[in-house]
């Protein structure tokens, strides 16, 4: 997860029950992790697509 909502521990620990029957994962249950760049992933990311 990314943005603002990487800061909300209790996602991590509520949300992946929630969403294991949802997923279409042959190998388990889906990850939810934290990025590894907290909360300005995106823009990261963005400034990755622009041309240099």
């Amino acid at each position: 997860m990314g943005g603002g909502l990487s800061n909300i521990e209790r996602l991590y620990r509520d949300l992946p029950p929630l969403v294991e029957k949802y997923g279409f994962n042959l190998g388990g249950a889906p990850r939810i992790v934290k990025n590894l760049h907290g909360d300005s992933s995106g823009v990261r990311g963005a400034a990755w697509l622009w041309p240099a």
